[in-house]
């Protein structure tokens, strides 16, 4: 399935065809998704207690994978997801990406160097419990 959560889709088949929307939910396994705003559902809630009111819930509903498209967030169109292999910290990684070039996985995209910068040298931690240690030991000597 080449559509994950988060991703900006739209409809290109089905009664909602030309709806754009987040995905929200994903069935890997019956390769099914739920599009916000999209195949809204009617569900008639009971009240189960006393001080309980019934209710008409509205949400998504599941919608085939193969009837939406990723919309890339560089070029704006709808598009076929491609795979490519990117290097991202000496690792190789298998990423989506669109017929522009730019890479749909947002926890791949390539990290700005201001950024590396500071992931470079990373800050020691100590204990709380060793620090106090440590400065009281610092007081009894002066």
């Amino acid at each position: 399935m080449n559509v994950k959560l988060n991703d900006n889709v739209v409809v290109i088949a089905g009664k909602d065809k030309g709806k754009t929307g987040r995905v929200v939910n994903t069935d890997p396994k019956a390769g099914r998704v739920a599009v916000q705003g999209v195949n809204l559902q009617k569900k008639h809630q009971k009240a189960r207690r006393a001080n309980d009111v019934s209710k008409i819930i509205e949400r998504e509903g599941l919608i085939d994978a193969s009837n939406v498209m990723v919309i890339c967030d560089k070029c704006g169109k709808a598009t076929r997801v491609k795979h490519a292999f990117v290097e991202v910290d000496g690792k190789t990684k298998k990423v989506r990406v669109c017929k522009c070039g730019a890479v749909l996985d947002k926890a791949y995209k390539k990290p700005s160097k201001a950024a590396a910068e500071e992931t470079a040298a990373p800050k020691k931690r100590t204990r709380k419990r060793t620090a106090k240690a440590e400065a009281a030991a610092e007081e009894k000597k002066d």
